[in-house]
């Protein structure tokens, strides 16, 4: 089975805005669609409350006919039309969706960031990792977060295997960006939340992408769209994943990430396996 996995930073504008950005995503939609994939995880749809509108539903069905999907936006008590995560799964696929709260702080679990699909032989996962902010204003709350995001997992592994993805916010190890002398303390690098992934993993899960590739050094998923030569000079992060239960890293076949053109942020990954 083929899934792919993107933090398209707005949906809502890929699919109503003419802005130059936006055709740039639809152009990585375009990408997407080629690939065929089974299941498709996209984050930060920064949809309504009320989820997809009219147009909204228009689009995808032009985009991903042969797709139902399933969406979750921030709710009351978080900002509006912040956040949201979004599942395409190809017709014919019959999970059993849950929308999970994992007992976050904060306005987390009202800001629309898990989705898990049950299939009668694993679960599938996408999450939206909350950022540590600027000057890490959210840094305690984050902590919090990964430690209950990993209980939540590793209480799925107990049941089946689990294939977990999305945006982490979170650059592993030294090698997952181009700088890390200089962003020890920047959010999506510092020493706690590299610990909470590394926390993550131990709970018995493996990253995919290391897995395939091991110690390879240059790819990333994304780059700061503010600085103009990011993507052009390659000064990337790597903090979108896919991960899987130790027991099935074996039936891994790919695990990659997708062109996404001159689109600078974050491109998309998929992965391939065995299922």
């Amino acid at each position: 089975m083929k899934f792919i996995s993107w933090n398209i930073d707005s949906l809502n504008a890929a699919l109503t805005s003419d802005s130059a950005r936006a055709v740039m995503s639809r152009l990585v939609l375009d990408t997407i669609v080629k690939e065929d994939a089974d299941i498709i995880a996209i984050q930060e749809t920064k949809l309504p409350h009320g989820g997809p509108s009219k147009k909204h539903k228009e689009k995808l069905a032009e985009y991903f006919p042969d797709y139902d999907y399933v969406w979750l936006s921030s709710q009351e008590g978080a900002r509006k039309s912040y956040a949201g995560t979004m599942t395409l799964y190809k017709k014919g696929l019959k999970p059993e969706v849950d929308f999970p709260v994992i007992g976050a702080p904060s306005t987390m679990d009202l800001e629309g960031r898990i989705i898990t699909l049950e299939f009668e032989n694993y679960y599938f996962t996408h999450v939206y990792t909350p950022n540590a902010g600027g000057e890490l204003a959210r840094l305690a709350e984050r902590q919090e977060w990964d430690k209950l995001y990993a209980d939540y997992l590793s209480s799925l592994d107990k049941n089946k295997p689990v294939i977990a993805c999305g945006d982490y916010n979170v650059a592993h190890e030294e090698i997952d960006l181009a700088h890390p002398e200089n962003n020890h303390m920047s959010a999506g690098f510092t020493d706690e939340e590299r610990e909470g992934f590394t926390n993550l993993l131990a709970k018995g899960f493996a990253d995919t992408f290391r897995h395939i590739h091991g110690n390879v050094e240059g790819k990333y998923t994304w780059w700061a769209q503010r600085v103009k030569t990011s993507k052009i000079n390659n000064s990337g992060w790597r903090i979108d994943y896919f991960l899987v239960s130790d027991r099935i890293k074996d039936l891994i076949t790919d695990s990659d990430m997708i062109n996404s053109g001159e689109r600078q942020d974050h491109t998309p990954i998929v992965l391939e396996i065995n299922i």
